[in-house]
Parts: C-alpha cells; structure tokens; sequence
C-alpha cells in the first residue's frame, strides 16, 4: 500500500493569519498520526508563512511517523535538516517567492549541484527525493546524482484528469518505468485529491509514498480531520 503523508503547511496558514498558536501545529501533527497519517510532511519557505523553522525543531522529536522536509537547498535550510535529520528530504527547486511548487528540477542542466547537496545529507544518513517532471531524460539524469527517490510532480495529471483520465495518466506511468529502470523508488505529489487520488495510485507501479497537504486539510474542513484522513487511507487501498 503507498504511504500517505500530510502536508501540514496550511494548517499553520491559518495559525499564522491571527498569531499566537490556534491551530496548534504540533498537536494538529501527531493527531494526523494518530489519525492514520504515515507520515508528516512540511515545507518550511524563507519568509515562514507557514511552516516556521520553529515547527520544523519542535515536531522532530515528537513525531512517530516518517518526517519529510520539503525546501530548496540554500545553505540555511541544509544546515537545519542536517541538525533536525529528518527521515526524508524532499529537494524542490522553487525560488524564494514562489507562491507553491509548479516546476520539477532541471537534472540535466542542476546535476552537479543536485549532487553535491544529495552527498552531504546521504553522508548525515537522511534519505533524498528530488522533486522532478515526467521527462525520462530528466529521471535518468536523476539517478546520477545519487538520490534514493524521485517525487512526481502531479498537476499536470490533476488538471488534466478531469477531461480525460487516460491521457493525464500516461506520463506519469512512463516516468514510474523510467524511475524503476534506473533503481530510483518513487514518490507523487502536488493537487492529487478525493476525485483523482485513487486512478492515481492504482494505476502507477510500485508507488511509495504521496504527499497531500492543500486538498486534504480543505476536506477536512467539511469531513473532520480524523475521518478525512481515513479517506485518503481507503483511497490508496489498491
């Protein structure tokens, strides 16, 4: 079954639209966990408007799950991870104002960078995912720079799968080929929902993991988080 983990970056949104700490983002965490949650997942972003690096050191050492830290690798942000050692870093290439992830690495042209930063978090014994487009090209290119997985950008697949579920499908599942070819496990998220979430995982060979923030916390807002999260959870049941 493919790992659910639960992006909590809105949740400390909404903290951080009033101050102080309601929603508690600690708490709201290990119920996630306790909820089902495999995993919990953060992006803490250089102006904090969400997750803050505060977060990122109290929920460390009270998380059971697997933790995964999402950011790109200014030298600031490696030399956190390194000290907090999270199971997983996620590498996105985002520039420091970007509103949310929309683009995977180019590992072609960033490669020798890429490499770099994945050996001085596999030598600190953190598991790497490079955050990445459909382009076999670019997925070969991946496994040179030594990460253990690749995370699938899927909007494109979630834009496309409300007009034709097939098409939207179809890169997703030559790149999973090419991702298994080259020994790189995998990992998919960015606008995967209740609606898409399913075909998704059902149809894409040895999925390890998917990270879900945006959409899960808005239907929690409707369904209650605990039941929410089973949601998501008989969803990856394939």
């Amino acid at each position: 079954m493919t790992r659910l983990s639960v992006n909590i970056n809105k949740i400390a949104t909404i903290r951080n639209a009033r101050g102080g700490n309601i929603p508690d983002v600690v708490k709201a965490a290990l119920d996630c966990e306790r909820y089902g949650a495999q995993g919990i997942t953060v992006h803490p972003r250089p102006d904090e408007r969400h997750i803050r690096r505060k977060d990122v050191y109290d929920l460390k050492p009270l998380l059971t799950t697997e933790f995964n830290i999402e950011g790109y690798p200014t030298r600031k942000f490696l030399n956190m991870v390194l000290e907090v050692k999270p199971d997983q870093v996620t590498l996105v290439p985002d520039p420091p104002n970007a509103l949310t992830s929309n683009a995977g690495w180019d590992t072609i042209k960033q490669l020798e960078f890429l490499k770099d930063v994945i050996a001085e978090l596999k030598q600190a014994g953190i598991r790497t995912s490079i955050f990445i487009g459909t382009e076999r090209e670019l997925i070969y290119k991946a496994a040179e720079t030594g990460t253990d997985r690749v995370e699938l950008y899927t909007e494109p697949y979630a834009t496309e799968f409300v007009y034709d579920r097939e098409k939207a499908l179809a890169p997703f599942a030559e790149a999973a080929k090419a991702a298994q070819e080259v020994n790189l496990g995998l990992n998919a998220g960015h606008d995967l929902n209740l609606d898409n979430l399913k075909f998704f995982a059902s149809s894409i060979p040895n999925l390890l993991e998917v990270s879900i923030g945006h959409a899960l916390i808005s239907d929690a807002l409707y369904f209650g988080l605990e039941n929410t999260i089973q949601m998501y959870l008989r969803e990856l049941k394939v």
